[in-house]
């Protein structure tokens, strides 16, 4: 049994976390739960980039984040405005806030991230290079350097290639800005207005992320001689689905588009390009990247406990797993602001209110609320397991989503 203090840090700051929304998260089942323990001792990421909501792989993401546990994001440079409608008369703006929804429908299913850029789907454009002076090249690169900085990728990948002039330009200078954004990013004199609040970054190798319907789609014999081959099949027993089954339910977001999809069971091979960086040996992606906690100082003790957690995990009391929770808290809060400390105590954090089972919403009658103005919430709170939990304070959190990052004007003015 855990005493009350301990466990009350761990309802306060989840009763925090949980308040960012009218809606409560979805919750984590036992098999879930046994997922994201096993990923706490995994420090590996991918960012993939293309242009549009939809274009990117929903198979690697589901792969990456569910069968290999490492972190992935898709950065799409559009939300979609100048596609078409296929699900309602809704176009422009309104149905980039529709394709927008889909995308995070989808990262909710495949357990990916989402990143975005302020370019602007404008539709067809015949060339990257229209496309990149419609855009405005320098705002956009911007941005895609505050989330590289931002989600301190170990590679990226793009969906399409940089010198293809038969494909959308949207397409082809997502492709352009990621390989400058993956030089940039790591380049303290570019947009150093952003190092205020992130530090510079490299990735360490670039590759395109291709596939035989490029070939197909120009007449062109495919011919792998030379590629990076990953077998990205495969069955994720604690979810009871395989990737492919993950991708389809992903996929199938993007209704707008019509993209549902079928299920595709069995292997599933993806072909890579290398880039730029550190060469890919072995045809491993990660070669040469330590995934492990051996790459933050003073942390080797981390990646033991971890494994006692994962051992000791108990499918009908996950709350027995607190108290080991609550010690790998105490050892991540003792790295400081390391990087990877913050990100895995969040992890914890949300993991600890699994394992108590946890019901935390806050609900109110107004949409939004002027600063100054009172706002009456109702709070629901319930602790569904025999672990001890204090409620000893509320705080309301600004969703991240609404937060830019600084432009070199607006540091100025703040500074000022």
């Amino acid at each position: 049994m855990l005493s009350c203090s301990r466990c009350a840090l761990a309802g306060l700051l989840m009763i925090a976390a949980s308040l960012r929304a009218a809606e409560a998260p979805p919750p984590m089942d036992a098999a879930e739960i046994r997922l994201a323990l096993e990923k706490l001792d995994v420090l590996g990421r991918v960012l993939y980039v293309a242009a549009h909501p939809d274009d990117e792989n929903t198979g690697l993401i589901a792969y990456w984040a569910n069968g290999a546990l490492y972190d992935t994001a898709y950065l799409s440079l559009t939300r979609g405005d100048g596609g078409q409608n296929l699900i309602g008369p809704e176009l422009g703006e309104q149905l980039g806030v529709i394709r927008t929804q889909e995308l995070l429908a989808a990262r909710r299913i495949d357990h990916g991230k989402q990143f975005f850029t302020r370019a602007n789907d404008f539709g067809f454009s015949k060339s990257s290079a229209e496309t990149l002076r419609i855009w405005d090249r320098e705002k956009i690169l911007g941005d895609a350097v505050w989330a590289i900085r931002k989600f301190r990728p170990d590679i990226i990948v793009t969906r399409f290639p940089a010198d293809d002039d038969k494909t959308h330009g949207h397409h082809t200078a997502s492709a352009q800005l990621a390989a400058e954004a993956f030089k940039a990013a790591a380049d303290p004199k570019r947009f150093p207005e952003q190092l205020e609040f992130v530090r510079p970054w490299q990735a360490t190798r670039l590759l395109w992320n291709t596939s035989p319907f490029f070939f197909r789609a120009r007449n062109i014999p495919f011919d792998p001689t030379g590629l990076i081959l990953l077998e990205a099949g495969g069955y994720q027993p604690l979810l009871g689905k395989s990737y492919a089954e993950i991708d389809a339910a992903s996929r199938t977001m993007h209704k707008s588009q019509g993209f549902g999809v079928s299920i595709e069971r069995g292997e599933q091979k993806e072909y890579f390009k290398f880039l730029e960086g550190k060469p890919v040996e072995g045809g491993d992606l990660f070669s040469g990247i330590d995934t492990t906690w051996a790459r933050v100082p003073q942390a080797a003790d981390l990646s033991a406990k971890i494994r006692v957690l994962v051992a000791g995990y108990d499918m009908k009391q996950p709350s027995k797993s607190v108290a080991g929770l609550l010690d790998v808290r105490k050892s991540l809060q003792k790295l400081g602001d390391d990087f990877w400390a913050k990100e895995k105590l969040a992890e914890v954090d949300v993991l600890i209110a699994a394992c108590l089972g946890l019901h935390l919403e806050a609900v109110s009658e107004k949409l939004a609320a002027q600063p100054g103005e009172t706002l009456a919430l109702q709070i629901e709170a319930i602790n569904r397991s025999p672990v001890p939990v204090k409620w000893k304070s509320l705080r309301l959190k600004s969703p991240p989503s609404t937060r830019r990052y600084p432009t070199a004007s607006s540091s100025q003015k703040r500074r000022a």
